[in-house]
């Protein structure tokens, strides 16, 4: 068995694309998106919206895979409703340790 303090996750950073076109349909496969997330809810740490400056404005999403392998969490994603839209514009993948936080037990290292 790994080395429970030395779990490593895979974050995907999606930014949405700009426009009332897009905040539209975001809004149309969000139950979509809920049932897909729902489905996979045990490989994910966390996940949920990102917000603009006025703290009410969604601009796109943060999910914490819990894999190391960036493949394995892109093919996660793809799956997505969001993804088949099209409506994130940039995504990026980052591989990281938890280190500390109550989703990593508290102190991790």
């Amino acid at each position: 068995m790994p080395d429970s303090k030395r779990i490593l996750f895979t974050a995907a950073l999606c930014k949405d694309k700009r426009g009332a076109a897009v905040s539209h349909q975001r809004e149309t496969l969000m139950a979509e998106h809920l049932a897909y997330v729902e489905k996979i809810v045990d490989q994910i740490l966390v996940a949920g919206p990102m917000f603009d400056q006025d703290n009410k404005t969604i601009i796109g999403s943060i999910l914490i895979y819990k894999t190391a392998e960036k493949e394995e969490a892109q093919q996660l994603l793809e799956n997505d409703p969001y993804y088949s839209a099209g409506i994130w514009e940039t995504i990026e993948f980052e591989t990281f340790r938890g280190a500390l936080g109550s989703a990593v037990g508290g102190i991790s290292y």
